[in-house]
């Protein structure tokens, strides 16, 4: 065959049908006026064909041009049509905003109710978006790093690490993308903005020896807000759990949180004592009530008003902190098992594959000690 058969006034004058120049370069014209150039190769020992472009707009040079370097990528152990599909996908640039928002999008399944509520997009919202948004994400190192979070970085030092360890994920992104960052910004930026000033406190608690003086106290309450603070005591559940917990999710002596609401984004059983159960009895008003301790207007309880009912008693732990208290007395007066302490704190216990051949929940186990704690509170 020979090459380079197609001239350009003769690519013109040929009718419609599939018209050879040679070399595996072929134009293919629909109609007199209307084509498309395709370029046949063996790629591992396959017929591929490749199109390079609609004639005319695409000229015989071009396509011959196109077709060289094509067999050029061919000869060099590349295969032509993946790289450009590559080429195709490939991000050529993204401004910081835009590297944030495609790193958020990927992380959402990840993030309770999909990220909605807005926590992890907030540090990067509020102190980095502003000031470097608009700047290319491949100009990010760590003395522009330095410059956005450095003010906050001694004043609001936690939304600070936050949002230096979700630029971290961005940066790590983009380079997925393709685009050319550098990954030890943030390393480095650490660096030079140094050791926060910052000393790490803890959920104030009582001890557990205090425990059962703090339920009575609360037994003879009637408050909402006490029987909720009965039923932290009782199940360990956190108080965010416990302020939209439903009737509907109890069963029995089982009362099953649904993953969206837990911290761990798995649903969690928790084994009801029978003071727990009666807890729920005392609680409930009328009988087309929802929750299971609504505030006094019959919505969620607000997340202050629990910590209120303890600080207003001069009490300076708060309810959180009786997981706490409860993980001492489990660790000192039970000889309950490491996991089966842990699991009644509704943490995750294990790596994932663990977890994978572990699949119980623990919950007979769990229910025995509770038990033990719930005596140990009611005095018995």
């Amino acid at each position: 065959m020979k090459v380079h058969a197609l001239t350009q006034l003769k690519a013109k004058s040929l009718p419609p049908g599939k018209h050879n120049d040679g070399s595996g370069l072929w134009l293919w014209k629909k109609s007199k006026g209307h084509g498309s150039w395709v370029l046949r190769l063996v790629v591992g020992g396959k017929r591929r064909e490749m199109g390079l472009g609609r004639w005319p707009e695409v000229s015989l040079a071009e396509a011959r041009n196109q077709a060289a370097a094509a067999r050029e990528q061919l000869r060099a152990g590349t295969d032509p049509i993946e790289a450009r599909r590559q080429a195709r996908h490939k991000i050529s640039t993204m401004t910081v905003k835009e590297a944030i928002e495609s790193c958020f999008a990927a992380k959402q399944a990840e993030l309770k109710k999909d990220g909605t509520a807005g926590r992890w997009l907030s540090p990067l919202s509020v102190h980095v978006i502003p000031k470097i948004g608009k700047d290319r994400v491949e100009t990010v190192d760590q003395h522009m790093i330095k410059r956005v979070l450095g003010p906050i970085w001694h004043e609001k030092p936690e939304a600070a690490v936050k949002a230096l360890n979700r630029l971290n994920l961005t940066l790590k992104h983009a380079a997925a993308h393709g685009l050319a960052v550098d990954l030890q910004a943030t390393l480095k930026a650490r660096a030079l903005l140094g050791k926060q000033r910052r000393t790490k406190t803890h959920i104030p608690s009582l001890p557990y020896t205090e425990a059962p003086a703090f339920y009575q106290m609360l037994c003879k309450e009637n408050a909402p807000s006490a029987l909720a603070l009965r039923f932290v005591m009782l199940t360990l559940a956190r108080t965010s759990e416990i302020r939209f917990a439903l009737y509907t999710e109890v069963s029995g002596d089982v009362w099953t949180i649904p993953p969206e609401r837990t911290k761990t984004n798995s649903e969690n059983r928790i084994p009801l004592t029978k003071e727990a159960l009666r807890v729920i009895r005392l609680a409930k008003r009328h009988d087309d009530q929802t929750l299971l301790f609504p505030s006094s207007r019959g919505n969620a309880m607000s997340d202050a008003t629990m910590s209120k009912f303890m600080k207003d008693r001069d009490y300076e732990a708060r309810p959180h902190g009786f997981r706490a208290t409860f993980r001492s007395f489990a660790e000192e007066q039970s000889e309950a098992e490491f996991e089966v302490k842990e699991a009644s704190l509704g943490h995750t216990v294990g790596s994932e594959v663990v977890r994978a051949y572990q699949r119980s929940d623990l919950l007979e186990k769990r229910r025995t000690l509770l038990t033990q704690w719930t005596g140990f509170l009611l005095g018995r």
